[in-house]
């Protein structure tokens, strides 16, 4: 399989940290038929970062662009992993090991299954998609996740 389908897109929605602001993005999200899959939100004082995956990642792009946001595209790596003790443990000392460093990562639900799924943001992708390959572990396509 091709490591471009591999990969998953995520927007970044940088978001100034006032009252209403993740609220006003969800609903325009909402409004517009688009379903959040995963998300994490990060803040300091000034500004929030929020990443979302979504259903139909170019229509919330333009989405979020039209109504004054600024946002980010960026690829990101969902892999599936045991949930039990040591699941999360396991992927991270492989990605260690190969000197793949993760910037951040975030976790979400799946329906029907006994894994964990987690979000990777990492600085070489395609070394990480190799390091999953090779020791089993499973990657999911965009398709998969949404």
């Amino acid at each position: 399989m091709e490591e471009k389908i591999m990969k998953v897109r995520q927007l970044s929605i940088f978001l100034e940290n006032r009252s209403g602001r993740l609220a006003e993005v969800t609903d325009i999200l909402g409004k517009s038929g688009i379903n959040i899959r995963a998300l994490s939100l990060a803040d300091t004082s000034d500004f929030g970062i929020l990443r979302v995956i979504v259903e139909d990642t170019d229509k919330a792009l333009r989405l979020m662009e039209d109504n004054g946001f600024t946002v980010k595209l960026t690829d990101v790596l969902a892999v599936e992993v045991e949930d039990k003790p040591g699941g999360l443990a396991r992927v991270l000392n492989l990605l260690n090991s190969q000197e793949v460093n993760v910037e951040y990562m975030y976790a979400f639900m799946e329906k029907l299954t006994d894994h964990a799924l987690l979000i990777f943001r990492v600085e070489n992708i395609e070394g990480a998609i190799e390091i999953c390959r090779k020791h089993g572990i499973k990657i999911l396509s965009e398709k998969e996740v949404v």
